[in-house]
């Protein structure tokens, strides 16, 4: 089938009318009926279920409508009254299945009953509760436990995923890898080098007070739109915002609040960035570097004529350490290399430092436009470094401020769902449940796709996510899955993931968020914590898709009982039937976190799980906050070539990570077709290329693997020159396995090496 041709349209402000037309078509395609409106007004909101999408914190004060454009959408597509029943499996084979695009497969509705693969027909067929369990832990006791993959997408609760961590320590390994090891995992690891803490140092009161706002590499309009509101706040009330980013993103440009009568009224948009910057992708260290060595200048100026340092000289001595090797590092670096390395001019990087220089307070923002490169470790880093020259870190009004995906991503690692066993408080386990931990580091994401390669994984069980829709080298790794004993996948909804099996292999549905879990005691409540440590009550109400369905805990433990020795210390069904006693637990092993956890759960915007780095206490190798000296000047960890382009995988306004709710990207002006491949016109002429003509993209990397994403159709684009762009998940088959952060091995999706192939001109 040709590629279907997409249609070009103006983009429009992030927010308005277009927002709520967008709600209005996915609401009608998900057939959502009048209780819909009721649910969608209990989102984020006190007693109410926090959004399955994005992280972004649920206020004390909530407003009328705490939903945004995709947290309406995802959720109408979990409470869609669509269903995948077993009569569907036994229509259609898997291999048939695998042939359907992402949107198509989702959108057969909700999972309604345990499912069984049988290899002999190539069909889904049903199986009751009892059966998957008990053949689940048969595979698990005659694996070795080092063979096992526990994932975990980011969206189960801390209830969950505590026992999840819980059931794979008892199990015997630290293969606990999830969805922050593709996105904001390079987060963890650097801040926790250089500030002492592995999360962001802001809260919600501090956008209220802040002077400016740097955004690097971050989306609010597609991926975090609630963040809208205190940035459009923020620059009512006089703050700037500055932005870098490769593409010119609509919500950091203008923004129309549905919420605002006059402005949907009379179209009337907030421009949001007084400052934006296209930075080449990969060159956000060498522009960082280029404000840094403006700020010098200022300060010496300012020396000079005996006026205010610019620089925090007193917060610098006293809580820092490194400076005199990071100054040299600045002062030695040519603005030549500045602006070859960053594609930005010396005057606009001089214009952005003197709105920081002007700003008392400042906060830096930033996604994974700065974690997912080959150096995304000196990509945050660096931003440190920007902030901590000023004092910007552990004061009101100012700090960093990384912006997380999936609702409770960040909270996942906080109670355990780690690999790095030194994260854990394993010794606390250890007395707790009267067993020894097992010690050794587990998997990462990227290491789970090598030993599925190499075949030393031998069982995955994944806990919600698109795992192989989302990875790099998707090609070698689901060529290689099904020679693995036992696949496991937990979801609400049907994916590509779910499409390749292990040896044996069960589709096992759970309840979402939205609806109501009743146990032995009654209705249970979950929890979550939100990109600002804040942690939140959710409870649902909606009746169950199916009563065929069981909640992530009952999932969990029923895998545990059915895989484990009996443990006095460890009463899976008591856990199960009350929640509470999970969040005892939980407050156990962790007390300076989770203190009077059951007495705090509905604190208004959540309660506070506290950062030392917010506290200015440096939990760092030298007790001090650290300026560090990046590797190198730009991130992408590969050379200029002729010919060679930077990739950018993106994301589209109409989709949630790997979930896709249709083919709009109305913010890009790009509507009907994903299979585009995004590029300026003067690059276009480069390569001999006209809009319209259908390419592959190849990755140009020296490893002797071809990897080839084809009928792409060319898009003229304001990319910054050597870059194109285009969607993720559809081009992940392009992203080496070896391509990844240094530190943390989070996949560069943000700078890939690639080349084009011209396949055909666009039809007369």
């Amino acid at each position: 089938m040709p590629p279907k041709t997409p249609v070009i349209t103006r983009p429009g402000p992030a927010g308005g009318w277009g927002s709520v037309r967008g709600i209005a078509k996915v609401a009608a395609r998900e057939h959502s009926g009048p209780g819909t409106l009721k649910t969608l007004m209990e989102q984020n909101r006190p007693k109410g279920f926090a959004c399955v999408s994005c992280a972004w914190t649920k206020p004390a004060e909530a407003k009328l409508f705490e939903f945004c454009e995709n947290g309406a959408k995802a959720t109408l597509w979990e409470t869609t009254p669509l269903r995948c029943m077993p009569d569907f499996f036994a229509r259609h084979t898997v291999s048939e299945l695998r042939t359907w695009k992402d949107f198509d497969l989702e959108q057969q509705g909700r999972l309604t009953h345990p499912l069984r693969y049988d290899p002999a027909s190539d069909k889904y067929v049903p199986c009751d509760w009892d059966e998957a369990f008990a053949a689940i832990g048969a595979e698990l006791r005659a694996l070795a436990p080092r063979s096992v993959v526990f994932y975990a997408s980011g969206r189960a609760s801390l209830e969950t995923s505590y026992c999840y961590a819980l059931l794979a320590r008892l199990f015997g390994c630290n293969n606990l890898p999830d969805s922050s090891n593709m996105c904001h995992e390079t987060t963890s690891v650097a801040l926790q080098e250089v500030l002492g803490a592995s999360a962001g140092t802001t809260v919600y009161d501090d956008y209220t007070k802040c002077d400016a706002m740097f955004f690097f590499g971050q989306n609010p309009g597609s991926n975090s739109p609630r963040f809208l509101h205190p940035i459009q706040d923020a620059v009512q009330r006089g703050a700037r915002i500055v932005t870098f980013n490769p593409i010119r993103e609509r919500g950091l440009e203008e923004f129309i609040d549905p919420q605002h009568p006059t402005e949907m009224l009379t179209g009337k948009a907030t421009s949001i960035s007084c400052q934006y910057h296209q930075v080449k992708a990969g060159g956000d260290i060498a522009a960082i570097t280029g404000m840094c060595k403006h700020l010098f200048a200022l300060d010496d100026a300012a020396q000079g004529a005996e006026r205010a340092r610019v620089l925090d000289v007193d917060f610098i001595g006293h809580h820092t350490d490194g400076f005199e090797a990071f100054e040299r590092f600045v002062r030695d670096t040519s603005w030549a290399d500045i602006e070859r390395e960053s594609g930005l001019a010396r005057a606009a990087l001089e214009q952005a430092a003197d709105v920081y220089a002007a700003a008392e307070r400042a906060i830096g923002v930033y996604g994974m436009g700065l974690t997912q490169h080959a150096r995304g470790f000196d990509n945050v880093t660096m931003l440190v470094n920007l902030l901590l020259l000023r004092g910007n870190v552990g004061r009101e009004g100012a700090g960093v401020s990384p912006i997380r995906g999936h609702s409770n991503v960040q909270g996942q690692r906080t109670v355990g769902i780690s690999e790095k066993p030194e994260l854990v408080p394993l010794d606390k386990l250890a007395e707790m449940f009267g067993f020894e931990p097992p010690r050794e580091q587990g998997m990462t994401t990227v290491e789970v796709c090598q030993g599925v390669i190499d075949g030393t994984a031998k069982a995955f069980i994944g806990l919600g996510g698109n795992f192989l829709r989302a990875i790099p080298e998707q090609r070698a790794v689901e060529e290689a899955w099904p020679s693995m004993k036992l696949t496991v996948q937990v979801a609400t909804k049907l994916n590509r993931s779910h499409l390749v099996n292990g040896a044996t292999a069960f589709l096992l549905p759970c309840l979402g968020r939205t609806e109501e879990d009743l146990q032995e005691s009654g209705a249970q409540l979950v929890t979550v914590e939100d990109t600002l440590s804040h942690i939140h009550a959710s409870a649902g109400r909606r009746t169950p898709a199916s009563e065929h369905l069981r909640s992530e805990m009952a999932i969990v433990a029923g895998i545990a009982k059915a895989t484990l020795p009996a443990n006095p210390k460890v009463d899976w069904d008591k856990w199960v039937g009350n929640y509470a006693i999970v969040r005892d637990r939980i407050e156990e092993t962790y007390p300076d976190l989770f203190r009077d956890f059951n007495g705090r759960l509905f604190t208004p915007g959540g309660f506070y799980k506290g950062n030392t780095a917010r506290e200015r206490i440096w939990k760092t190798r030298s007790g001090r906050a650290e300026f560090t000296v990046p590797g190198a000047l730009q991130a992408t960890g590969f050379d200029e070539a002729p010919l060679r382009f930077r990739l950018i995988t993106m994301r589209s306004n109409d989709q949630f990570n790997t979930t896709i709710y249709g083919n709009s990207d109305r913010l890009r002006g790009i509507e009907e077709s994903r299979d585009v491949m995004l590029i300026n016109t003067a690059e276009m002429a480069r390569a001999g290329l006209q809009a319209g003509d259908i390419v592959a993209l190849i990755t140009d990397a020296e490893d002797g693997v071809h990897r080839e994403v084809g009928g792409l159709t060319t898009v003229p684009f304001d990319l910054p020159d050597g870059c194109v762009g285009a969607y993720y998940p559809e081009v992940n088959p392009l992203v080496p396995l070896g391509h990844h952060d240094f530190a943390s091995k989070t996949p560069a999706y943000k700078s890939v090496p690639v080349r084009i192939h011209k396949q055909s001109a666009p039809a007369a």
